[in-house]
């Protein structure tokens, strides 16, 4: 068994030793190991000029990647939160994600930059946020979300062969969650979504974090006697709509989780998708199962009540096959 974690430091280990022109850089990377364990050993490993730590000023060290990709480089950048890129927003939005329009294609920013993202750890409000679908909103990234080990390991080096800046949410919850990892495993397809069980009852999208969610509900569903299909998403931009309306088409019943908050966010953009293309396959009413639209409690008790749960997903279920 492999940690979530560990797969990671092992598709950074692969990235650094298949291709010179990849380097680390964030806070606290190299010596410290990484805010999450990701990085550890991998200073002594690669040296300083690999592993590189920086200042504690994110719109800084981004615009230092998105300057290294352009002059033929392929950094990698980790910010050690998803709401710490808040701070190079300007960078993300107006420089990497619009340079190839705006130089007619002469340029590309072939960046990746990891973070780590959700709540599930108790880090508080501040350091809670699931904002992938701000950054899906963005033409010109592309936006990935690994779930399980085997995409913790593989999709780092996909990623690193787009010309475009991609951009990789690690959910916090994750880190410590143990998976089979083939010896031989190497790089993932990043353009299509997985579908992580096939059912014929109803369609169970989800991504990251709370595809642990939709599977607790699935088991727990199929005891019941109904057969779930659970859909992970992977890559929220581009999103593989084909994927989830042809399960729709199967299952004739949709619902939607997300840690995400529920307004304007990866679930509403599932839910109008599957209203405007699949609408006469649809049976029943698409159902949404989100974060409470409240900043994420620090009280254990508090934050588990504001996520997604397996019960929330089930009774949605129940509501849409009845």
């Amino acid at each position: 068994m492999t940690t979530y974690r560990d797969a990671m430091r092992e598709a950074l280990r692969e990235a650094l030793n298949r291709d010179d022109r990849v380097f680390l850089m964030g806070e606290d990377v190299g010596a410290y190991g990484g805010c999450f364990g990701v990085s550890r050993g991998l200073l002594d490993e690669f040296g300083p000029e690999r592993i590189r730590d920086t200042p504690l000023s994110e719109s800084a060290f981004v615009g230092a990647g998105i300057g290294a990709a352009m002059g033929g480089l392929r950094p990698i950048v980790e910010i050690m939160t998803v709401n710490f890129s808040l701070l190079a927003l300007d960078q993300i939005l107006n420089n990497a994600a619009t340079l190839r329009h705006m130089s007619g294609g002469q340029l590309g920013v072939p960046l990746v930059i990891r973070m780590a993202t959700g709540a599930g750890r108790q880090l508080g409000a501040q350091h809670s946020h699931s904002l992938e679908g701000f950054y899906a909103h963005i033409p010109g990234l592309r936006v990935l979300s690994p779930a399980t080990v085997a995409d913790a390991r593989g999709m780092l080096w996909s990623a690193l062969q787009d010309p475009d800046p991609v951009l990789i949410f690690e959910p916090i919850a994750l880190y410590n969650t143990e998976g089979e990892l083939a010896a031989d495993a190497g790089a993932v397809d990043i353009d299509s979504a997985a579908i992580r069980r096939a059912g014929t009852d109803v369609t169970l999208v989800s991504y990251g974090g709370a595809l642990r969610v939709a599977e607790a509900a699935a088991d727990q569903l199929a005891g019941e006697g109904l057969a779930a299909e659970v859909i992970d998403l992977r890559t929220l931009r581009p999103l593989d709509e084909k994927t989830v309306l042809e399960s729709i088409a199967r299952t004739h019943r949709l619902v939607v989780v997300d840690e995400g908050w529920r307004s304007v966010g990866i679930s509403a953009e599932i839910a109008a998708r599957a209203a405007e293309y699949g609408y006469y396959e649809l049976d029943a009413p698409i159902a949404r199962v989100c974060t409470a639209e409240v900043p994420i409690p620090y009280a254990r008790q508090l934050e588990e009540a504001a996520l997604p749960q397996p019960e929330a997903v089930v009774a949605a279920v129940r509501k849409a096959v009845s």
